[in-house]
């Protein structure tokens, strides 16, 4: 059980029928998708299944449990830190059932619940609207909120959240802030759940026993982990199970449970003291810098640690010695005085568990002057040809870690900037990438990132930024923020450059993955057609290309597209209109049940003149090059329909959703 969690309104109008054949009723127009503040911050199912085999209720878990099973119902969790609070909010959402299985039946519709983050404190991250819907479910976070004027600013939206809620039939769990009940507002009272600490043996018990670790109960009663169960974070003890495997793992620590657990609690207990002490007794600057090297690029070869300790050395203003090298300290004696081995590869690593990690820990924390070297420092050594893959990206890591772990995300996200800038090619720069992967991933900064993102967007791009950008809405917002990488990629796709290109291709895959995310994106270009016609020509091309035929979703969503083609069709005839009309063409031509294509088509155009004319010459250029039948007899069909529409009496089309999407 651990906090450590790397965590979308219809407003439908009266039918209208448009003249002979179908009535088909549509939902549209502008706020089709009403903003009502909310952002959706995804929480991947795959982590919470992960959290699921490793989670041990808290005190008054059920309780809290029993009060969210009914529809539009709200908890408000109140913990001390470390209870594991933030983990116990997602299990009680995720055991409320499978995502999309509503009927219970066992068949998931990933579009139809959601199961989101919402933001505590408003929009500040570019996102995008998240409709609350039966069934939904939402995680609220406000344990961070340490501020009386930002926690009564955060209980105004809980209330605003608390209504949505209850309208739509969802379930929300929020997190309260510890010490702040003298804040919280009276009403709020009733729906408080005050969760009490889980046993600690049993935590730790469930961890090793899912690591496959092989125990007995007796290993886990010494006298030296009684204080873990009674004091130490859940993160601390999910920290403690992972040592032991790391131990196991590594070898090197004999073959008995007891010797692993032995050095994973000395590496939890004991290791910061260990480290100051040796850093008190090593007093030069030289000495103090090869320990810091060495923990920073832990497995990299010993000659690679050298030149990276010498660049340290350099960066940190520190003087090259005059004597000869011959006439001073061997390099090895240097990593033997240090405790540093050198293995058979000859790759350097310390002996102790986990100590590297408190060295790098140590510094960060003790030497706060020494940051901005140390970011300058990692700039350059991270990009040393000696670095195998695998040794730059545990520098990053690292790095990484410790930025975050002392409050600077700036220093990571400067160094994406710079790697990125920097990177030549066409490739994309796999640090800048895995920098800005770590910071979106993190608990407490990950809001910091996506803001970051967003302000970037707002600014001149080089390509290299441009393809890291686009590789981690990608690869990583995707799956945890789906919304705000559309938002983002929208942005870098309608800049110039080949990294552009790039960029449209991801969002128009990510848009394609379900219809939700389709609508999103159409109601963004066309907004952004109707609100900047100078500007319009880019949007206009991206909403043309993902209303074509072969970028629809399947089922085609008839409203969705509805909509597109209505705002491509209000503009001037272009020559992007040909190849989106004969791409619907060609697929009714290959495939019956898409008929509807051609009369929503013409709908679309509310009766246009122009618009109608120019729909007829198309078909007509593309049935006159025809080599079968079918296409003859598509284009005739067409042409029926925009004959009723320019003809035929019929009432005002004023662009509702239909009711027969599914023909």
């Amino acid at each position: 059980m651990t906090e450590q969690e790397r965590v979308t309104v219809n407003d439908p109008q009266a039918p209208v029928n448009n003249g002979a054949g179908h009535q088909y009723n549509f939902y549209g127009g502008v706020d089709w998708m009403v903003r009502r503040g909310v952002e959706s911050l995804r929480i991947v199912r795959e982590d919470r299944l992960r959290l699921a085999d490793r989670f041990v209720p808290p005190g008054h878990y059920r309780d809290a449990a029993e009060r969210l099973e009914k529809p539009g119902s709200v908890v408000l969790l109140e913990a001390r830190p470390g209870t594991g609070r933030r983990a116990a909010a997602i299990m009680l959402l995720h055991e409320l059932g499978e995502d999309g299985d509503r009927d219970g039946d066992g068949d998931a519709d990933e579009e139809s619940v959601r199961f989101d983050e919402l933001s505590a404190l408003g929009n500040d991250e570019g996102g995008a609207p998240a409709p609350f819907g039966e069934g939904d479910r939402f995680l609220l976070d406000l344990s961070p909120i340490a501020d009386e004027e930002l926690y009564a600013k955060a209980q105004r939206r809980l209330a605003m959240y608390r209504s949505q809620v209850q309208e739509a039939g969802a379930h929300m769990v929020a997190v309260l802030p510890w010490g702040m009940d003298h804040a919280r507002l009276p009403d709020l009272e009733p729906l408080t759940v005050g969760l009490e600490r889980p046993r600690g043996i049993s935590v730790l018990t469930r961890h090793l026993r899912m690591d496959r670790m092989p125990f007995r109960p007796a290993d886990l009663r010494g006298a030296g982990l009684q204080p873990l169960y009674d004091r130490s974070p859940m993160r601390e003890l999910a920290r403690l199970a992972g040592l032991v495997r790391t131990a196991k793992n590594s070898g090197r620590f004999g073959t008995d449970f007891a010797g692993w657990l032995d050095q994973a609690l000395h590496a939890v207990t004991d290791r910061a003291g260990e480290v100051g002490r040796q850093v008190a007794a090593v007093s030069t600057a030289p000495e103090r810098g090869l320990l810091l090297a060495a923990a920073v690029f832990e497995g990299a070869r010993a000659d690679t640690v050298h030149t990276v300790w010498r660049g340290l050395m350099r960066t940190v203003g520190h003087e090259e010695e005059t004597t000869i090298e011959l006439a001073r300290t061997d390099f090895g004696q240097h990593l033997t005085a240090l405790g540093i081995e050198r293995d058979a590869d000859g790759r350097l690593r310390f002996g102790q568990l986990a100590y590297a990690e408190a060295v790098r820990t140590y510094f960060w924390a003790n030497f706060p002057g020494m940051r901005d070297a140390l970011r300058d420092w990692i700039g350059q050594a991270a990009g040393l040809r000696e670095l195998t893959t695998d040794d730059r990206m545990n520098v990053v890591v690292r790095f990484g870690e410790q930025s975050l772990a002392v409050g600077r995300p700036d220093h990571l996200f400067d160094l994406v900037v710079r790697w990125a800038d920097g990177a030549t090619g066409t490739s994309c720069d796999q640090r800048a990438l895995a920098a800005l992967e770590l910071g979106l991933s993190h608990v407490t900064f990950g809001g910091w990132f996506r803001s970051r993102m967003y302000q970037c967007l707002r600014s001149g791009l080089s390509q290299g930024l441009t393809r890291v950008l686009t590789a981690a809405c990608v690869q990583s917002l995707a799956a945890t923020h789906p919304d705000q990488a559309i938002v983002r990629l929208h942005h870098l796709a309608v800049r110039q450059g080949e990294a552009a290109r790039e960029a449209r291709t991801a969002l128009l895959g990510l848009a394609g993955r379900e219809h939700r995310l389709y609508r999103l994106l159409i109601d963004r270009l066309r907004e952004r057609v109707r609100r900047e016609p100078r500007g319009a020509e880019p949007h206009l091309r991206l909403l043309t290309e993902l209303s074509g035929s072969d970028r629809a979703p399947d089922p085609p969503p008839w409203p969705s597209l509805f909509v597109g083609w209505e705002a491509v069709f209000s503009q001037p005839p272009t020559d992007l209109w040909n190849p989106l009309v004969s791409s619907w063409l060609n697929t009714v031509a290959g495939d019956s049940t898409r008929e509807m294509a051609l009369d929503v088509m013409v709908r679309a155009t509310h009766g246009d003149a122009t618009a109608l004319h120019r729909l007829y010459a198309i078909a007509y250029g593309w049935a006159g090059s025809a080599r079968h039948p079918s296409q003859a007899a598509v284009a005739a069909l067409f042409w029926r329909h925009i004959d009723r529409a320019q003809y035929a009496r019929t009432e005002p089309d004023t662009g509702q959703q239909t009711t027969e999407e599914e023909r």
